[in-house]
């Protein structure tokens, strides 16, 4: 019996080794904003640092702030961007994805209240590594497109082992 217990045990944490990458712990979001022009709809905005030799894939984000939440990205069509929605975001290895205006981002669709000037959104971004970074965006409605990720003055600092 007592065998059998620790080969239950040895399985169960070499099962949690193999579904939890190394990639996970080193996850970094820097710089994440809200915004919102109307009181339905909103934006976030944000670096994801990935400082692994692993490439990763932000694959959905949740938050309470929205009824629906989406990856989107824009494309460019006869000189007309378009937004639409994504299955994911890559983030490469040793690298950053860079969600800003009129490219990568994540929608908020139908607001449970108004992103007021200096309040906070609550997000958990969840990567297809396993990875989840929880995270409170400031909601900075004034932000200029060209002041993003400019700064880097500690705003949703996040890591997956928050």
């Amino acid at each position: 019996m007592t065998r059998l217990f620790a080969a239950a045990c040895a399985a169960v944490f070499a099962a949690h080794l193999f579904a939890s990458p190394a990639v996970a712990a080193d996850l970094k979001v820097m710089d994440a904003y809200a915004r919102s022009s109307n009181p339905k709809v909103g934006a976030v905005f944000m670096r994801i640092m990935n400082p692994s030799g692993d490439a990763d894939r932000l694959v959905e984000v949740r938050s309470s702030a929205a009824r629906r939440v989406e990856l989107h990205t824009h494309e460019f069509e006869d000189g007309i961007a378009r937004m639409r929605e994504v299955d994911a975001i890559e983030v490469p290895a040793d690298g950053m994805a860079a969600l800003v205006r009129g490219g990568d981002h994540v929608m908020l669709l139908g607001l449970t209240e108004p992103l007021e000037q200096g309040g906070t959104v609550p997000l958990t971004l969840v990567f297809e590594s396993g990875a989840e970074i929880t995270l409170d965006a400031p909601v900075d409605n004034d932000r200029k497109p060209a002041e993003q990720g400019h700064g880097g003055h500690g705003h949703g600092h996040g890591t997956a082992n928050d």
